[in-house]
């Protein structure tokens, strides 16, 4: 478990102030990918990555398939990444009801950076996130979720996992995506402590309502009820003991707006593992 814990990547809002708040609290050099809103566009995203890059962290932006334009728009804003020293980006679709230009999902858009570093090369990254859906899709069938990964897996070179608080559905997931033939990295999405009315609001707009129905029957639940905050020791714990194929390569944590509160959690809870001796992977 120690092995999964120090290899964390860290999600934040792109609000103002968020890179100093990254830079006080999370250790220097740390995976903090940067999430986009329908609302504001991509330019805060932007905005905040570079920020965070100047300060010595490797920023991840989320490229919201939904916010490019068109394939102008891409080229500008991978040479943009390229010269603020980003080279990890993680493609999604985005929340928005409707895209703004010509691409409708990450597929799409993935398609339309492998076709600009053949024909127009800008700088590209080096590392491509897509993401992966445990608890599956309320608009999307299992079979397409399946099929849509398996066709990004060729253009890029990571998965995350939407936040998920049922580590057997995770493990499920896991399994048979590398039996239908993902071979990329797999890191698991996991929400770090949170106040207990946040996350419920978080899980049902996500559509992760199915595991938090589950975790309210589980300690973690109780704990969550009684104290009502909930913080996800347990959660990795399980995380932690799924064996082969599973393989997570690391965890991915929804600080949902509590940088501070999410790194010492991750501090006390490394301090306790090391003082007791666990290790793991």
């Amino acid at each position: 478990m120690t092995g999964l814990v120090r290899r964390c990547r860290y999600e934040v809002l792109p609000l103002a102030g968020t890179d100093e708040q990254v830079e006080q609290h999370l250790p220097p050099t740390s995976p903090v990918t940067v999430t986009a809103s329908p609302r504001h566009g991509l330019e805060p995203t932007l905005e905040v990555t570079e920020a965070l890059a100047r300060r010595g962290f490797s920023a991840v932006p989320h490229l919201a398939a939904r916010l490019v334009h068109d394939a102008a728009h891409l080229a500008d804003i991978l040479q943009r990444l390229d010269e603020a020293g980003v080279s990890d980006v993680f493609v999604v679709a985005g929340d928005g009801r409707a895209p703004v230009g010509d691409f409708a999902d990450s597929v799409q858009l993935l398609a339309a950076m492998s076709r600009l570093r053949r024909t127009d090369p800008p700088a590209e990254p080096t590392r491509i996130g897509v993401a992966g859906y445990p608890e599956g899709h309320p608009l999307i069938s299992d079979d397409d979720l399946s099929q849509a990964l398996l066709a990004k897996q060729a253009l890029s070179t990571y998965v995350v996992t939407q936040m998920c608080f049922e580590p057997a559905v995770v493990g499920r997931w896991v399994d048979r995506a590398r039996r239908l033939g993902l071979r990329l990295p797999v890191y698991a999405g996991v929400p770090g402590p949170v106040e207990r009315l946040r996350l419920l609001r978080v899980a049902g707009r996500i559509g992760v309502g199915g595991s938090l129905r589950v975790l309210r029957k589980q300690r973690g639940g109780a704990t969550l009820v009684r104290t009502g905050s909930y913080r996800p020791d347990r959660l990795l714990e399980d995380l932690a003991a799924l064996g082969p194929p599973t393989h997570l390569s690391g965890l991915h944590v929804y600080t949902l707006g509590d940088v501070a509160g999410t790194a010492r959690w991750r501090r006390e809870l490394l301090d306790r593992l090391t003082a007791g001796g666990a290790s793991g992977g």
